[in-house]
């Protein structure tokens, strides 16, 4: 959003929709392991080829200086933040972080380059600042303590930042070089959203109203701290800051709103109070991206079952779509000369960056990543009726092949079709890899992705054992080989399949997971604290029986499949003691078990460790699963 960059505290895998709270597993760091490495003079196995083949995040570029751009690529071995000034020099790599860093920006004049400086992987920490050219490093703004981030906005002379700490969250506001000032505290989560163009007016996402899921907004004055409005839609209504208009004194900010049963986009102007709601004619959800630089047009993303499409939405609500390939974006915006610039990406397709027409313009060094099996869209209707939706991937000849069920994270997030590795990989290997977008999946609506809301847990492994049942029935899985695995709330679900319907499942593989969730209730990230009271409707200690009947560690007993189970040490999404404490317990009842711990947090954002992890999941599933595919592929 202009002016603005968020952090999200939620338990999920790769980029989200802008929800507020869930379990995301982004990539973190790691630490060796004892899996052997390849040698130097075999050549890596394709799927291997594939985790270390260069990417690249969409750019950032400077509000003042466009030429100027901050991405982040995993060209060093590591995910590192780069700078690049188009118009007289090569990109230069800004960070060396032992446990990579995905996301930065860029200050409005393109003379800093800005990232939240986390050394452990607890998502705790400062936001730093260097010179684009390269230099002295500082922090952006003293006197803010460290914690967790909860979004920052940078203007002319102005910076805002959002912490989230055990006793509430802040916005913190620092003029000039001046040390920050604390204007705002609540208990419930606060995030702040962006600037406006002029610096005037704050846009910040809060639930003071008590709901994690569906946020409110609040605008501030930026000089005086006054409220300048308020907007909520009500119970059970989630609005998102989706960014100020750039035209010189426009004080319109985008927005997006539920009120139709699926997000939808709207212009809330401050200059007047007055709101208004864009109709748009698409089946899925439309998110904002970006405004067109004379204010006359939005870019916006329409998402519908797991694909996207980019259009240009007048504020008359006339539509234009912007021709692209099939696949997923995962960023887009409007260049000061009304080139739109996005990234895509398919499931047999490695992301690129490229403008409209398709032209590449960003690429990191080296060999490009190998192509992958195609997903299909895959629906199917679960135990009550409801349509569920979701993407299949098979390696070449017919079925019925070993399944690996791929439960995504979140719970508020949802498979596309975009390039995975770790799918090509069980592809490579033999199995054919199934994707269940469960309820609690965003893309479908408002009311099938709350369906979770006090009653988390059992209706997600509903829908992955009704998807198992059809791939059975059409041919695709051998019921015999059956395999489930899963990141962060997929972990969760995962762990809670295996004491539920042990006998469905040859082998397990859960990563970073919730495994006890009153532990994990203790101590977890203050955000994800807020998300579980709105997801269970209350804390552990006032609905003890309900986070007992949710949590993977009461259904321990009757465990009989083989479980890998990878966790980082300083996560506090799924945190350590947690995961551990259900470990434990299959060592006291002699179940079959492996763990894989590793030194950073809610997951890797170093690629051998990534292959190191990829390679153990591998390893621990085919030795107990036949596939008649070879290792080496």
């Amino acid at each position: 959003m202009t002016g603005g960059h968020r952090v999200g505290h939620l338990r999920e895998c790769t980029a989200v929709p802008p929800v507020a709270f869930h379990r995301a597993a982004p990539e973190a760091g790691g630490a060796p392991s004892s899996a052997p490495a390849v040698p130097e003079t075999q050549p890596a196995p394709v799927w291997e080829q594939r985790f270390r083949a260069p990417l690249v995040t969409f750019p950032r570029w400077a509000r003042d200086a466009p030429h100027r751009l901050v991405y982040a690529s995993n060209e060093s071995g590591s995910w590192q933040l780069h700078a690049w000034d188009r118009s007289d020099g090569a990109p230069r790599r800004v960070t060396d972080v032992p446990i990579g860093i995905r996301e930065g920006t860029i200050t409005p004049d393109g003379r800093g380059v800005v990232w939240f400086d986390d050394r452990t992987g607890d998502e705790r920490g400062q936001w730093v600042v260097e010179p684009f050219e390269g230099g002295e490093r500082r922090l952006l703004a003293d006197g803010v303590p460290d914690a967790w981030a909860s979004g920052l906005a940078i203007g002319d002379g102005l910076t805002v930042l959002g912490t989230g700490q055990e006793d509430g969250f802040a916005i913190h506001v620092a003029v000039g070089d001046a040390p920050a000032t604390e204007v705002h505290r609540h208990a419930e989560p606060v995030a702040v959203a962006g600037l406006s163009r002029d610096g005037h007016l704050l846009c910040y996402e809060h639930a003071e109203h008590g709901d994690a899921v569906h946020m409110a907004l609040r605008v501030i004055d930026a000089g005086t701290f006054e409220t300048a409005g308020e907007l909520w839609d009500g119970e059970g209504l989630g609005l998102v800051a989706a960014g100020w208009s750039r035209a010189p004194g426009d004080q319109r900010l985008a927005i997006g709103h539920e009120r139709e049963g699926r997000t939808r986009p709207g212009i809330w102007d401050l200059s007047t109070g007055e709101r208004t709601d864009l109709h748009v004619d698409l089946p899925g959800e439309v998110w904002v991206a970006d405004w067109w630089p004379d204010a006359t047009a939005l870019l916006v993303v329409h998402e519908h079952d797991g694909r996207s499409e980019l259009f240009r939405l007048g504020l008359d609500e006339a539509l234009e779509r912007i021709p692209h390939d099939t696949g997923t974006i995962s960023g887009a915006r409007v260049r000061p000369d009304g080139q739109v610039w996005y990234r895509i990406s398919s499931g047999a397709r490695a992301p690129s960056v490229a403008r409209a027409g398709g032209e590449v313009v960003l690429r990191a060094e080296g060999t490009p990543a190998p192509g992958g099996s195609p997903y299909r869209s895959w629906e199917f209707t679960n135990a009550e009726g409801r349509r569920i939706h979701g993407f299949v991937a098979t390696p070449p000849g017919s079925g019925p092949f070993p399944l690996f069920m791929d439960v995504h994270g979140g719970p508020t997030w949802a498979y596309t079709d975009t390039y995975m590795p770790a799918v090509q990989a069980w592809v490579d290997h033999g199995f054919a890899v199934a994707m269940v977008n469960y309820r609690g999946s965003t893309g479908y609506g408002r009311e099938f992705r709350d369906l979770l809301l006090g009653n988390p847990g059992f209706p997600e492994v509903e829908d992955v054992h009704a998807g198992l049942d059809a791939l059975i029935a059409d041919g695709t899985a051998d019921p015999s080989r059956c395999v489930i695995g899963g990141g962060s709330w997929g972990g969760y679900i995962t762990l809670l399949s295996i004491g539920l319907h042990s006998d469905r499942w040859a082998a397990a593989a859960a990563a970073v997971p919730v495994a006890d969730y009153p532990v994990a209730f203790e101590d977890e990230a203050p955000g994800l604290k807020a998300y579980d009271r709105t997801l269970f409707g209350g804390t552990p200690e006032e609905l003890p029986a309900l986070y007992a009947e949710r949590s993977p560690l009461t259904y321990i007993d009757d465990v009989r499949t083989p479980v890998l189970i990878l966790a980082g040490d300083n996560d506090t999404r799924c945190p350590i003691r947690q995961v551990l404490n259900y470990v434990e317990r299959l060592e006291a009842l002699g179940r079959e078990h492996e763990l894989y711990r590793f030194d950073a947090g809610h997951g890797s954002m170093v690629v051998d460790e990534q292959i190191r992890q990829m390679r153990a999941e591998l390893a621990f599933v085919r030795a107990r699963v036949p596939t008649g595919a070879g290792a080496s592929q």
